[in-house]
């Protein structure tokens, strides 16, 4: 059983050594790269087709399609307002590559997502994105915010800042980490025999409906706090 909790993150190919400590790619770049490889693939067929679809959808690949992009227009929309419906080009494909993160662990993989550094970063993401934004839509009326209600409280509206990217990663990581270790747990502990057909149970719980909550989560925060650094 100790053989088999095991859930670091692991050096696949090592670059270079400091001090002892081996730089290269890990488990978590290894995933990320094979996430992005299927949505590039995913990206390049579309490209390609979309120059054969029609006014009226004769195939159930453009019915697909146009439903996926309205979906994530529509609920762009729903979130940000109408005039922001520009941003799901932007949070659609982020959509896409947190939930297939999330979703590796269906085919035995360690999600990225399972990584404080994946999901940081793509906190980070959004961070910089709530105050680009945020300037380039009020300008310097952006920055005297920070000094409301009083500017006695100014240390504490940049705490509240900078909080944002940090609860944004730990709560996906948390979540996604919590149910890699959960089914690690469970593999290593029972025997050959209740390994068959509940664990597809389990897995559909932590990884598909934890994954696409904890996406959905993820994504809406995100554009609620970009939409609400632009508001007048």
């Amino acid at each position: 059983m100790e053989q088999n909790l095991d859930f670091g993150i692991h050096q696949v190919v090592t670059f270079f050594t400091i001090d002892g400590k081996p730089y290269g790619l890990t488990t978590t770049h290894i995933n990320t790269f094979l996430v992005m490889a299927v949505l590039t693939i995913f990206a390049l067929i579309v490209r390609a087709k979309v120059k054969n679809f029609k006014t009226i959808p004769d195939t159930k690949f453009q019915i697909i399609i146009e439903f996926l992009v309205d979906t994530i227009y529509n609920f762009t929309s729903s979130t940000m307002g109408e005039k922001n419906r520009k941003f799901g080009a932007f949070y659609g494909p982020m959509f896409l590559f947190i939930l297939l993160c999330n979703l590796t662990g269906l085919i035995g993989l360690r999600p990225p997502t399972a990584d404080i550094a994946t999901t940081f970063a793509l906190s980070l993401t959004t961070f910089f994105m709530i105050h680009y934004f945020g300037l380039r839509s009020k300008g310097a009326n952006y920055l005297k915010g920070f000094l409301e209600p009083i500017p006695l409280l100014l240390p504490l509206n940049i705490i509240g800042e900078l909080a944002n990217p940090i609860s944004l990663s730990f709560r996906l990581f948390g979540n996604i980490l919590g149910g890699t270790i959960i089914m690690g747990l469970y593999y290593a502990m029972m025997p050959w025999w209740a390994q068959l057909g509940l664990p597809s149970i389990l897995h559909s719980y932590f990884d598909v409906f934890a994954g696409a909550l904890q996406t959905l989560i993820f994504v809406m925060l995100s554009m609620t706090f970009v939409s609400s650094a632009m508001e007048e």
